[in-house]
């Protein structure tokens, strides 16, 4: 870093010194030689106080929440371990912060006795910022700006690195869905069936004529005091599908060449996120999948929270792709039953509708959500049986859900 050494200060008393060099045999004062000597002097010696015996042995820069998601708020914590042979004066601190994160990271850094005697100093030092634009973000380095006791000169230090700093896509809390297949959303369904199909559960029922003798359960028989006979319980995980259509076709390039850069595609990354997150608390094993079939991401059992914030951490990076088109997604779901499917894309024309109709005899309740329409499609999607919504990014997510938990009713879910 470069920027002139000496302050106001010390300006001052180099000029007026060297004038008293250049007026003393002028005027024949001796006395100002000595003036401009001792001026010179003094702010050669401050100088060499800031350079000389005064080093910074060590950063460590850490954050609080370690990922952070778009609109949160991050403690950020530096600590610095420096050396310095003379004492110093109170200085100046700021850490440098990227696009995408705000705030005010500068202060005071504090005076430092000598080390002669106190040894080396940790500074602690600590500031709030908001994270504002989904991605990797490097912070820092930080740059100190100390000056010596009598405020002629000043040192500029950039000490440490950058520290990136992962900013995932916001993720809404969205409320619950009323008409979500089965009582409790998607909670484990049961359904009686045949011996040795499924993952079976052994519970006793009332012995009915025609029963194998060898389905008796003796101790339920005993216990209720009637004959009881084994009856198997099949249980099925419901799934739910999340389809991410990431075709640049789709939105502008900015969401290609990196992540944070256009509004729409983050709307679209953070609604995706909130619908894994909500349908696996309720329990569903969900698919997050783009337009070919390909995974996002492994596909996450109901209930697993730790796989939903991996994911997340995962999608602070996730842009646009190349190629892929809608059309491609309804034979994926050929000859399969599943719950809810959502599909998150950009503009919708007539063509992409009519290929996502078959798709909706295949889910217990498909969801569109789209930036825009192009002429009617919108209009064709909803009546073949999509619930569609525009994805805008002011949108509250809370507000398009319950939009979409609404309407007509849901089939039932089958496996």
């Amino acid at each position: 870093m470069t920027r002139w050494p000496l302050t106001p200060r010390g300006t001052g008393a180099v000029l007026l010194g060297l004038a008293s060099l250049v007026l003393a045999p002028t005027f024949s004062i001796p006395a100002l030689v000595f003036v401009g000597v001792l001026l010179l002097a003094a702010v050669a010696l401050s100088f060499a106080s800031l350079w000389l015996g005064h080093r910074a042995d060590g950063i460590q820069r850490s954050f609080a929440p370690a990922v952070a998601a778009v609109g949160g708020d991050v403690d950020v914590r530096v600590r610095v371990d420096s050396r310095s042979v003379l004492p110093t004066v109170l200085g100046t601190w700021q850490d440098r912060l990227p696009r995408g994160v705000e705030g005010e990271p500068s202060g005071v850094y504090p005076a430092l006795r000598s080390g002669l005697v106190a040894g080396s100093h940790r500074v602690d030092l600590a500031y709030r910022v908001q994270a504002r634009r989904r991605g990797v973000r490097p912070i820092g380095p930080l740059v100190v700006e100390t000056t010596d006791p009598f405020g002629l000169t000043r040192r500029l230090q950039q000490l440490g690195d950058t520290v990136p700093l992962t900013i995932a896509p916001a993720l809404m809390s969205l409320e619950g869905l009323d008409d979500l297949p089965g009582a409790a959303g998607g909670t484990m369904q049961s359904t009686t069936d045949k011996l040795g199909q499924g993952a079976d559960n052994l519970i006793p029922r009332v012995y009915a004529p025609g029963d194998s003798m060898r389905r008796i359960h003796w101790r339920a028989s005993a216990h209720r005091g009637e004959l009881m006979v084994r009856q198997e319980e099949r249980e099925s995980n419901p799934e739910a599908v999340v389809v991410f259509d990431r075709s640049v076709a789709r939105w502008s390039g900015d969401a290609l060449r990196s992540p944070g850069e256009d509004p729409d595609f983050e709307a679209a990354v953070s609604t995706v996120v909130s619908a894994v997150a909500r349908f696996v608390g309720e329990g569903y094993s969900v698919a997050v999948i783009d337009v070919d079939g390909s995974e996002l991401v492994e596909s996450i059992e109901g209930g697993d929270v730790a796989a939903v914030e991996a994911m997340a951490t995962g999608f602070a990076t996730l842009t646009a792709r190349r190629d892929g088109a809608l059309t491609e997604l309804a034979p994926l779901f050929a000859g399969s039953t599943l719950g809810p499917v959502v599909v998150v894309t950009g503009e919708v024309y007539p063509v992409d509708a009519a290929s996502l109709a078959p798709i909706v005899g295949h889910s217990s309740m498909p969801v569109l959500f789209a930036l825009a329409g192009a002429g009617d499609a919108l209009r064709v999607a909803r009546e073949s049986g999509w619930r569609v919504h525009r994805l805008e990014p002011e949108d509250e997510l809370r507000d398009l859900w319950s939009g979409a938990g609404g309407g007509d009713g849901v089939r039932g879910h089958a496996r």
